[in-house]
């Protein structure tokens, strides 16, 4: 099956590390795109591309400010990708659960052991 354009859905966006670099960056504060540039160390070319992508699936919000175009993060965009891993929050909660049993059981364990070491 062939894969989507990067252009085409917020997932495909992302997946792309410069990308989400980008997108950190847009969350602190709004920033040029020679401000991005230097920020990551990437050519301005590329990053312009870049924000292109992003700014086709929406998760960047671009505005003039005279010459020069200041782009910001729309964290609104990106609240199906929340939803979407929040669904696998129980099976970290379940995963962190059991290793916080297990460890606990280890401690148990081990008190046990020195405690019949001491007698």
């Amino acid at each position: 099956m062939a894969r989507a354009a990067t252009t085409s859905d917020v997932y495909n966006a992302i997946a792309e590390p410069r990308r989400r670099a980008i997108l950190e960056l847009l969350c602190e504060a709004e920033r040029a795109v020679n401000d991005v540039a230097d920020e990551l160390d990437l050519d301005q070319p590329s990053v312009s591309k870049h924000l292109r992508v992003l700014r086709e699936v929406d998760l960047v919000n671009v505005r003039r400010d005279g010459r020069r175009r200041l782009y910001s993060a729309n964290a609104d965009a990106l609240r199906p990708v929340h939803e979407w891993v929040t669904m696998f929050e129980r099976f970290w909660s379940r995963q962190l659960d059991a290793i916080q049993t297990r460890a606990e059981a280890r401690a148990k364990r081990r008190r046990r052991r020195r405690n019949k070491e001491r007698r």
